[in-house]
């Protein structure tokens, strides 16, 4: 786990194209070059601007690309706002179930705890994406509203930080 880099950009590209990924998360199929591009660009300026941002996962054996997990502040138009660091993870449907997502998301929550010293994390969920779900639950998130992100229903769920 470490902060993307540019060098990641093929790596995420494929993800992003791969509907399976895109579909729970985006509520949309493959994303564009350029759709990528972007993305990426927001991700190394959230690094460079706020000293947070997205993290890129590699198997330790291979260096093969997981997925990405981060501490956001996207300012998303949703209703009710989002009123605290963010955090988002996918995991490429190839690495599903093997606990690289909880390990990951374990692993950015200790940053907010440590590091960022963030009372309390947010997170956005489709009300489908099960998976995610199940995972922010195990990991201490707890649903605090229905909303809305892009005239899209969603769930979203706060995590207080260990001893707050």
């Amino acid at each position: 786990m470490r902060p993307v880099l540019i060098e990641d950009f093929g790596d995420i590209a494929d993800l992003w194209a791969n509907e399976r990924f895109t579909r729970p998360i985006a509520g949309r199929g493959a994303l564009t070059t350029e759709e990528v591009w972007f993305r990426l660009l927001r991700d190394l300026g959230h690094w460079s601007a706020l000293g947070q941002g997205n993290w890129s996962l590699r198997m330790r054996d291979g260096g093969a690309y997981v997925g990405s997990v981060g501490v956001l502040d996207y300012r998303r138009g949703c209703v009710p706002p989002l009123d605290a660091p963010e955090l988002g993870w996918g995991v490429a449907p190839a690495f599903q179930g093997q606990g690289l997502a909880r390990e990951a998301l374990d692993a950015a929550l200790d940053w907010c705890d440590r590091v960022l010293n963030a009372p309390r994390t947010v997170c956005m969920i489709d009300p489908p994406n099960a998976p995610s779900l199940k995972l922010a639950e195990r990991t201490g998130y707890r649903p605090y509203a229905e909303g809305t992100y892009q005239d899209k229903a969603v769930i979203l769920l706060e995590r207080r930080a260990f001893g707050a």
